[in-house]
């Protein structure tokens, strides 16, 4: 399942039933998972491993060097889970930082022309369109969607079914479960559609939609909004937005 024209080093570890296909090159310390499958033209190095049943299309480059001049050829790591499919032309680069990870998760979509930059971490079910660029240390939870020609600041989160619109700027934080867009980006609302395709009940959708109004239809700052908020949560998605609001953060939350 090697073509003859791809270049695959003796040392790479390539599991039952992968597919390495034209042109391919496949560097010393790669592993790739059962039956993933890397189509012509993809480029795979440094200390990487690919999940299984992945999908790696042509002209991919994963693993490559940071484009960061903190990085000093240490020791670091590129993480691709399974079943996860990455576009044309899609670039991830491994880490900064002696034993530091880039890692993708299980069940990705990640479109042509995407970035994820050094150290920057995306969760489960991520969907990134084409062009979407994450600058290093960017933090994407399980589900949330990245439309594209979108822009992230380094060491902005994005909280899980949290939808961002195309060609937006951000600069700051995205709460969970929230639609947020523009450039400046500002919050819209409930990603609503994302969490009703998700069969979120309506009372976890109705208490959501209240705390989105604490945050920012009711000129309480964050502090007072998270006050208020913990007196009406009762269901752990509420919770787990409380928790992300409140947790540290090197960026703040959007507006």
């Amino acid at each position: 399942m090697i073509h003859s024209s791809a270049i695959v080093h003796p040392k790479a570890v390539i599991g039952d039933g992968a597919e390495i296909g034209p042109f391919c090159v496949v560097g010393a310390h790669v592993r790739i998972g059962a039956r993933t499958r890397l189509l012509a033209h993809a480029v795979v190095n440094g200390h990487t491993t690919i999940g299984e049943e992945s999908t790696i299309h042509p002209f991919t480059s994963i693993g490559a060097p940071p484009q960061d001049r903190k990085f000093f050829g240490e020791l670091s790591y590129t993480h691709v889970g399974s079943r996860t499919t990455i576009r044309e032309y899609v670039s991830i680069h491994r880490a900064t930082g002696e034993g530091e990870v880039t890692s993708i998760g299980d069940d990705c979509l990640i479109l042509a022309y995407a970035h994820v930059a050094h150290n920057c971490r995306v969760g489960n079910n991520v969907t990134m369109s084409s062009t979407a660029q994450l600058a290093g240390h960017v933090v994407i939870d399980d589900h949330a969607n990245v439309g594209g020609m979108t822009g992230l600041h380094q060491f902005v989160r994005v909280g899980r079914y949290a939808m961002v619109g195309g060609m937006s700027k951000i600069t700051r934080d995205i709460p969970p479960y929230f639609l947020v867009e523009g450039s400046p980006a500002q919050a819209y609302g409930l990603n609503s559609i994302g969490l009703r395709r998700a069969e979120f009940s309506p009372e976890t959708i109705a208490e959501l939609k209240e705390c989105y109004k604490l945050m920012y239809r009711s000129n309480r700052n964050i502090s007072q909004a998270l006050e208020a908020m913990r007196e009406i949560v009762k269901t752990d998605d509420g919770r787990h937005l409380i928790d992300f609001v409140a947790a540290e953060s090197a960026r703040g939350i959007v507006k």
